[in-house]
């Protein structure tokens, strides 16, 4: 019938009708892949105000952040560890091995830090993860957007650049030996034409190249001769004793020497003796003489108390008197 050409198949009608859904299916995985995707369990967490720079999502998830297909973090609060000290390890665990980078963002919200992060660091290292710690919620929510930022870029922005040609790696390598500047780089390069002929090089050849003097031909000899282990004397180093009497003088302009000295000695010895034995007999004397002073005082005073009292008359009695009269 003529109305059948214009009834569309099931086919035809399910593919117009499933065409919208796969775009918005790809449209939310596309946006799943640049967005973080947030556990309901952070619901509430002041952190999520400060994710600006990145696009985040609740999601079914294990972990707290999923930052990439093989990267994730979790976050701890110190103060939250403090009232929870199992907390961490239960939530590591839960991860198993799914991520090859797992996170502990930990933000440091207590003044007294010694004791709790050194728990965490030690179950973050015992569980293969890295430890982030971030001072301020600001901090927290940059680690976050950087690590999702930079989830597909290589590691070439932290690599150091190699040079490519053999003067630039000749140049880099002599000059570490201190004093060698590119100028003689130049110079042993052209004489010798390899690093392996310059290595190899005796010093007397070195010594031939115009503008190395023989500090630099010593020290590039002993770079490339010297072992690269110290050679360490199991026993001390025992410090020089000064010459005992029994060891034997090497010359007579030492034992003259030590003939003088001991004299010296002596005559100092002897005059210390002489000023102390003069000090002793002036003290000694000092306190004699101090004491004779004081008896000699004492006698004089008791010998003329004696006088006087043989001058004073003693007084005449009535008796003798009267005797006298009759």
């Amino acid at each position: 019938p003529p109305g059948e050409a214009n009834v569309p198949s099931s086919s035809s009608a399910a593919s117009t009708s499933g065409s919208p859904a796969a775009a918005a299916a790809s449209s939310s995985s596309s946006q799943s892949r640049n967005a973080i995707l947030v556990s309901h369990r952070q619901k509430g967490n002041p952190l999520l105000k400060h994710i600006r720079n990145v696009r985040w999502a609740f999601a079914d998830v294990a972990c707290d952040y999923l930052l990439g297909q093989n990267t994730c973090a979790l976050y701890l609060s110190l103060r939250y560890h403090l009232l929870h000290p199992d907390y961490l390890y239960y939530r590591i665990r839960e991860l198993q091995k799914n991520f090859k980078l797992r996170v502990v963002l930990c933000h440091v919200d207590v003044e007294d830090v010694v004791k709790p992060l050194l728990e965490v660091t030690k179950t973050a290292l015992l569980h293969d993860c890295t430890l982030l710690c971030g001072w301020s919620l600001e901090e927290c929510g940059r680690y976050l957007e950087t690590i999702k930022v930079y989830e597909n870029k290589p590691a070439d922005l932290i690599q150091g650049q190699m040079d490519t040609d053999y003067l630039s790696r000749l140049n880099h390598a002599l000059t570490t030996v201190r004093r060698v500047n590119k100028t003689d780089v130049v110079t042993l390069g052209s004489t010798f034409g390899s690093l392996s002929s310059i290595m190899d090089a005796s010093m007397e050849d070195l010594a031939r190249c115009p503008g190395i003097g023989e500090r630099k031909v010593k020290r590039l000899h002993d770079t490339f001769h010297e072992p690269f282990k110290r050679i360490v004397s199991s026993t001390p180093s025992v410090p020089e004793t000064p010459v005992c009497k029994d060891a034997e003088p090497s010359s007579a302009s030492e034992v003259i020497e030590a003939d003088k000295d001991t004299e010296d000695t002596s005559k100092r010895r002897k005059k210390e003796n002489e000023i102390n034995i003069k000090s002793a007999l002036t003290a000694a004397f000092a306190k004699y003489a101090g004491k004779n002073s004081k008896m000699n005082n004492k006698s004089e005073g008791n010998k003329g108390g004696g006088t006087l009292a043989a001058a004073v008359p003693e007084p005449a009695t009535k008796n003798s008197g009267e005797g006298v009269e009759t």
